[in-house]
C-alpha cells in the first residue's frame, strides 16, 4: 500500500500545491477539513482536479487515492495522523488556536503506539516564525510523555505557488499557475524527504522566507497598491502590469529588497540569483491566464501593514542598515489609499474599517496605527525616522 500523507487544511494551497506535490511521489492523500461539503465532495469521488494555467496554455492533472475526514472527529483525526508517513498543515495564521488542541492530541496518541516513530509535519504557512509559533501553540496541549522537539519535526516552508480565488461552487477544480517547487527547511526532519523534482530542502530556511515576504509578497502587493492608485479600473495584476512605469517601479522596490536580503544573509544568495529570481516573478505576476486580481492581493491592510510584514518589514531591516528603500516606502504611501473592489464591486469591509480608523490622524500616528508599532520592541525614534522619510514620498 502507499505510505499516506496528510494534509490538514483543504483550501487553496492545501489541495493545489502541498497534497499534489506529495500524490506525484507516490502517496495516498487524506484532507483534514471543517468544510463538511468539501469533505464530503472528496470522499464521493475520490479525486479531484487541478489545472495548472499560463497564458495560453492549460495543463491538467487528476489528484486521485484521496479521502478526507471532518477536523471535529478526533477519533478519526487520531487515527490519521497516527498513520501519517508525513503532515502538512495549511490552515492561516488565524486557525492554528483553533486546531492546535486537537493535533496536539492526535499527536500525544500517536506518540502512545509508536514512541520511536517520529512525526515530521511541514508547516505549509505564510507565517514569520512558524516553527515558534506553531510549536508554541501545540506544547501545552501535548501528554507529559511527549517532548516536542524529539518527536516532532516542525519544518517551515517557503510557499511561492499563487492560487486565485476559486469558483466555490465546484471544489473539485482548482485553477493555478504551473510552479510547484516546495522549501523546506533540511534541518527540521526525522525521516528522509521522498524523491521529488518539487521538494527543494534548504538552509538556513529562514533566508528562504524572508526572500519570499520580501521580494515575492513585497513586489506582488506593490504591484496591487501602485495599480489601482494609477488604474483603479483594472482589474488583475497582469492588467496593472500593462504599464511599463508600474512594472519598473514594482521592479525597483524588489531590487532594493534584493539588496538588503544580500546584506542580511551573506553567501546564501548571489546577486545574479536573486536578480533571475525577481525577472521570474514579474514573468508570473503578468499571467493574465491565472486572473489574480488586484483586489485579492492587495486586501486584509492590517496584516500587510503591519510593521513585521512584506513592506514595512523590509524597510525597517533597510532603515537599520543605512540602504535604500524609498522605492518600498512609496508603495507603503499607496496602501495606505488602497480600496480596490471585488469583481462584483463590493469593497474587503475589514479593509474599510481599518481605512476609516486611520482618518484624522497625524502623519506619525497614522503610521504608528497601521504598523501595529505599538505591539513591537522597536524605538519610537525609529518610527520617527521612517515616518518622516515616508512623508517626504507622498
Amino acid at each position: 500500500m502507499k505510505p499516506l500523507f496528510v494534509q490538514w487544511g483543504g483550501g487553496n494551497i492545501g489541495r493545489s500545491f502541498i497534497a499534489r506535490v506529495f500524490f506525484q511521489s507516490g502517496f495516498r492523500i487524506l484532507f483534514i477539513d471543517i468544510n463538511q461539503g468539501l469533505v464530503d465532495a472528496l470522499n464521493m469521488t475520490r479525486s479531484y482536479t487541478i489545472e495548472s494555467v499560463f497564458e495560453e496554455k492549460t495543463t491538467t492533472l487528476v489528484v486521485s487515492d484521496v479521502s478526507a475526514i471532518h477536523a471535529s472527529d478526533q477519533e478519526a483525526v487520531n487515527e490519521a495522523i497516527a498513520e501519517a508517513a508525513f503532515l502538512g498543515v495549511s490552515v492561516g495564521r488565524g486557525a492554528w488556536p483553533y486546531i492546535a488542541p486537537s493535533l496536539a492530541q492526535a499527536i500525544s496518541y500517536r506518540h502512545a503506539r509508536q514512541p520511536d516513530n517520529q512525526l515530521d509535519i511541514i508547516l505549509a504557512e505564510n507565517i514569520h516564525g512558524c516553527r515558534q509559533f506553531a510549536a508554541s501553540l501545540l506544547q501545552p496541549h501535548l501528554s507529559a510523555e511527549v517532548l516536542l522537539d524529539a518527536y516532532v519535526g516542525l519544518a517551515e516552508t517557503s510557499i511561492g505557488k499563487m492560487v486565485p480565488i476559486q469558483d466555490p461552487t465546484n471544489p473539485l477544480i482548482l485553477r493555478s499557475e504551473p510552479y510547484n517547487d516546495l522549501i523546506v527547511d533540511q534541518k527540521a526532519f526525522h525521516h528522509p524527504l521522498p524523491p521529488s523534482k518539487d521538494i527543494h530542502a534548504v538552509h538556513p530556511i529562514a533566508a528562504y522566507v524572508d526572500r519570499k515576504l520580501f521580494i515575492h509578497n513585497m513586489g506582488h502587493s506593490a504591484a496591487a497598491y501602485l495599480g489601482f492608485a494609477l488604474h483603479p479600473d483594472r482589474l488583475t495584476i497582469a492588467e496593472v502590469l500593462k504599464d511599463g512605469s508600474i512594472r519598473s517601479q514594482v521592479e525597483e522596490a524588489m531590487k532594493e529588497s534584493r539588496d538588503v536580503l544580500l546584506a542580511l544573509y551573506p553567501g546564501v544568495f548571489t546577486p545574479s540569483d536573486l536578480d533571475d529570481h525577481i525577472q521570474d516573478l514579474l514573468r508570473r505576476f503578468s499571467n493574465h491566464a491565472l486572473g489574480d486580481t488586484v483586489h485579492r492581493v492587495g486586501r486584509d491592510l492590517k496584516r500587510k501593514l503591519r510593521f513585521d510584514d512584506r513592506l514595512l518589514g523590509i524597510i525597517i531591516e533597510a532603515q537599520k542598515l543605512g540602504m535604500h528603500w524609498e522605492g518600498i516606502g512609496r508603495m507603503y504611501v499607496k496602501a495606505l489609499s488602497f480600496e480596490a473592489p471585488d469583481a462584483g464591486g463590493t469593497p474587503f469591509l475589514d479593509d474599510v474599517r481599518f481605512l476609516s480608523s486611520l482618518i484624522g490622524l497625524s502623519w506619525r500616528e497614522k503610521i504608528r496605527t497601521a504598523s501595529s508599532w505599538d505591539e513591537s520592541t522597536l524605538s519610537r525614534d525609529l518610527l520617527d525616522v521612517v515616518a518622516n522619510k515616508m512623508e517626504l514620498l507622498m
